[in-house]
């Protein structure tokens, strides 16, 4: 069973920045599409931003031009770069990832992170 593990949230104050990390537990497969989404409690789950296989970004208005998603093949890791993070920011974040499997390019979709707290107060 791979699995896909999420780090970096924290508290921080407004104006601060945070990085999230989202990595499979396996080496034999690679990330190909990244999606990351946030849900604060009681609320719908919101879709943040959008990484495709050949690597075109789509955020959501809420946080254009202060997230940044990226991947690096090396780490086969992905990040969720949020800077001038505000209040409204405060959520839990999910990555989920689309990972091929090197050996015989066998996709698995969607594999969810566990998630990871992000705190933005005063």
């Amino acid at each position: 069973q791979v699995q896909v593990v999420e780090s970096g949230g924290g508290s921080v104050q407004p104006g601060q920045s945070l990085r999230l990390a989202c990595a499979t537990s396996s080496t034999s497969f690679s990330i190909v599409h990244t999606v990351w989404h946030r849900q604060v409690a009681g609320k719908l789950r919101e879709e943040v931003a959008t990484m495709t296989d050949g690597g075109i970004k789509h955020y959501a208005d809420s946080v254009n031009g202060r997230f940044t998603v990226s991947r690096d093949g090396a780490k086969n890791t992905v990040y969720l770069e949020m800077n001038n993070l505000q209040p409204e920011d405060t959520a839990v974040y999910y990555c989920g990832v689309d990972i091929v499997r090197t050996i015989d390019n066998l996709r698995l979709r969607t594999r969810w992170g566990q998630g990871t707290q992000v705190t933005v107060s005063s």
